[in-house]
Parts: C-alpha cells; structure tokens; sequence
C-alpha cells in the first residue's frame, strides 16, 4: 500500500491530508450539484534544473506547480475543469465549472468513470519505491554538469566543442478519488545527466549527446562515465559519407529499437483501433511477429520508470504478456477505448507500463559485436530523425545516421541517409534481438535486427 508523505521530508508545500481534503471537497461538492459521476486529482510538482556550457554556468531553473482536476458526468455527459487555487472558493467554482460544461456538451454513452469492479482498493496498491528526492543545491548541480561536460572535452582533442551539459532533479506528488470507490495516490521522482558534446571542425563537425536518467540519483552513472561516453559517440561519427541506394539489412540501436516498440504500443492502443487508424487492427490472437518474439508488461517493478500500482482511472494494473510468440494477446486499453471495442480496461489509461520485449533466440553473449556479425553486410543506426510514420499505413521512412558494416564489422560512418519500409513489415522481419537490452524510458530492449529495409543514399 502507498505510504503518505508529511512536508518536513518530501520538499512539498502540500502534505497528503491537505490533497485528500480538497479532493473530497470537490466531491463533495459535485455530488450538491446534482453530479452522476465525478473524480478530482489534487497534485504538485517541483524541482531544480541546471544547464552549463563550456565551462561556464548557462542556466539555472527552479520548478514549483500545482494543480486541481475535476471531472463531472451528468449521465453520460463529460465537463472537465481545473485550477491552480486551492482556495474553498476557487474549488467550488472550478466544480461548477465541471458541472456547467458536462451540462451543455454532447451525450456520449461510453463516457463514464471504470466500473467499481475494476477500481483498485487500497490493499491492491503496491509501494514501488517510485519516490527518492534528491536534495542537490544549484552550486551542487552546476559542479556535476561542468564535471560531465569536462570528462567530455578531456576524452579526445577531437572534442572541439560542447552543446552542454544539464543536470535535473524533479520531483511530484498527488492524490486522486473518483465516486466509483476509489482513492490513492502516491509521490515519485525522476532525475536526469545529460551531455551533448561536438567532435572535428568546420563541415567535418559531428555531435552526439548521451544522458542517464533515473528514479533515485544514487543508481545514475557517473558524470565522468556519461561524458566519457558521449565523447566516444561523437567521434566515432567523424568522416561520416553517404552510401547508394540500397536494400539491405538494418541494425537499430537498443534505444532506437525502443521506438519500434513504441510504433507497436501506438498500433494496438484503444484510441487508434477504435477509430480506426492503426495498421494493426483486429490483430489480437494474430502473429504480428516472428515466433521467436514475446512482449512483457509489468507495472510493479521496483522503481521501474513505467511503474504504478493503477492506472490514470484507478484501475488496478496487472503484470500480462502482450505478445506471446509473436501472437498479440493483448491491447492497450482505458475504460472508454474499451467500452468503444466492446472489451475490458487493461489498466493502460495513460499509457503502457514497463514493457519487455525479447526472443526466444537471444544468446547470454549476444552483444552489440555480436549482433553486427549476425547483420553480416547492412547498416547500423544510432539515430533517427523526423517523424516519418504514419501509423494508419505502417508506412516509415526517417532520416538515418549510423554506420555501414561489412562482414560483421563496422567499415565507416554514414549520414543523410534515409531508412524505408512498413512497420508492419519490419516487426515481422526481425530476425534477432541482442542481450544488449537498454532501459528507454517505460521500455526495455536490445539492439533489434530487421531482416530488410530500402536505403535511400546518394
């Protein structure tokens, strides 16, 4: 079960109590309004971000917001409003504003709040150790970045340059209710090291950047690790040339392999199959990829950056697989994209939560040099740009940079170039994941193996 925070150890201005009091209020108030339905969410976030560049101190920036949502059903009639005054009166009036708006908009039969029954009590909330304030000063932050930034300049003399360094500590807390039964909220944190660091001169000039983000800042990598590794990234791409127009195998880089995961997440979410604008429709009980591959959602890990014992409704969340063999057994779904397919809430309102893809082939010493041989001859990419996909087709096409590799080993760098192909085709034509898994965000996997892409080059 979530635990409450008092102020004196948390760095708010808003205890847990103060939360709960105004989110009854509100309630409270709806249901005087003559309300069928109605949820509050009370929240406050704050924290401290710094930012230097060559040396000398660029910004530094401190956060504090807080808010009140409210949401009114007046039947199937929605009204939302919100306010950042906590005051009695501001709370009525943000209601009657709720209420006002629920009042004059269009009947919509799936709107509503989940059903009681899939409501997460409190004895189904988990603690998950989301929460682990950093209390770093502005002087301590701007001496880890320069620290970062430095290690970065001092890797090579190639490193000419820097786009800087930034250091961020963020930190919130909120507490929820709805007249469906349910009540919870909790506190989390997430902080950040980042550095982006430029190599060669003039036309020659080539960038990278690498970060590490965290829950807690006792498990970040070291300032002089990040900087040291973004160094390496930059000048590993000096005398980058373009190719010709090929078709050929493509490596993406654990963190890029991430976003085709995200393409798939996006595909069988309850907003996009419901209106129909996913190339992924109908696909549960489908194999959408290669046997060999399975998919994993687990919202209770430990500090886990996708982690929460409910979902944005309240609805309890569940460790499931998504894809099983490459079979789909799952969508993504909150109460009203449900209610539209005619299924259940997955407790996804808000998105997916820590999720896991690997293969049933991936060797204990599949690393990235092992992962180069099996793409044999074919490109390697460390970086993407735009947002060339269009998820009612499948159809992909990006900017590309990375690396052509020939007989498993990198031959030199490339850019402007550009990646083709159909999602659809490219998730099943993975042919291997590496053991190289990296943590993006909500999203664990290895660098990923597609079988065939079209090259688009000079």
């Amino acid at each position: 079960m979530t635990t409450p925070l008092s102020r004196a150890d948390s760095g708010f201005a808003y205890s847990r109590a103060t939360f709960e009091e105004l989110v009854d209020q509100a309630l409270a108030h709806a249901r005087k309004l003559g309300a069928t339905d109605a949820g509050a969410e009370a929240s406050e976030g704050c924290g401290l971000s710094v930012s230097v560049r060559k040396g000398e101190l660029e910004t530094v920036e401190r956060n504090r917001d807080k808010s009140l949502g409210v949401t009114v059903y007046v039947g199937h009639r929605r009204g939302n409003a919100s306010t950042s005054d906590f005051s009695a009166a501001a709370v009525e009036q943000t209601v009657r504003a709720a209420f006002d708006i629920a009042r004059f908009t269009a009947e919509d039969p799936m709107a509503g709040l989940p059903d009681a029954a899939d409501v997460a009590q409190a004895s189904e909330q988990p603690e998950l150790d989301l929460f682990h304030p950093w209390a770093i000063t502005s002087e301590e932050a701007a001496r880890l970045a320069l620290e970062c930034e430095a290690a970065a300049l001092k890797t090579d003399r190639r490193i000419t340059n820097s786009e800087g360094a930034g250091v961020s500590a963020q930190q919130s807390h909120f507490f929820s209710a709805h007249t469906r039964g349910f009540r919870g909220g909790y506190a989390s944190s997430r902080h950040s090291l980042s550095v982006a660091p430029i190599a060669g001169k003039g036309d020659g000039m080539q960038r990278d950047a690498w970060y590490s983000s965290m829950r807690s800042p006792d498990e970040l990598a070291s300032a002089q690790a990040v900087g040291r590794y973004a160094a390496e990234r930059a000048l590993s791409r000096l005398k980058s040339r373009k190719i010709a127009t090929t078709q050929c195998p493509v490596l993406f880089e654990s963190p890029l392999a991430a976003g085709l995961l995200g393409g798939f997440v996006q595909a069988v979410s309850g907003g996009a199959l419901y209106r129909k604008s996913s190339f992924l429709l109908d696909s549960l009980g489908k194999r959408v990829m290669p046997a060999h591959i399975d998919i994993a959602e687990d919202p209770h890990v430990l500090r886990g950056k996708g982690s929460a014992p409910f979902d944005e409704e309240g609805v309890r969340t569940v460790a499931r697989k998504v894809v099983d063999a490459g079979r789909v057994e799952g969508y993504f779904l909150g109460s009203y994209s449900a209610r539209k397919l005619g299924m259940k809430t997955t407790g996804n309102a808000g998105g997916s939560h820590n999720l896991t893809l690997t293969s049933r082939l991936t060797q204990a010493g599949d690393d990235l040099d092992a992962m180069l041989r099996k793409l044999g001859t074919g490109l390697f990419v460390i970086e993407l740009m735009g947002q060339g996909v269009n998820y009612v087709t499948g159809d992909y096409s990006r900017g590309a940079s990375g690396f052509w590799v020939e007989n498993g080993q990198i031959a030199f760098p490339v850019q402007e170039i550009t990646i083709a192909g159909n999602l659809k085709d490219m998730l099943q034509g993975i042919d291997a994941v590496g053991a190289d898994a990296y943590n993006y965000g909500a999203k664990t996997v290895g660098s990923v193996l597609v079988n065939r892409m079209k090259v688009a080059g000079s």
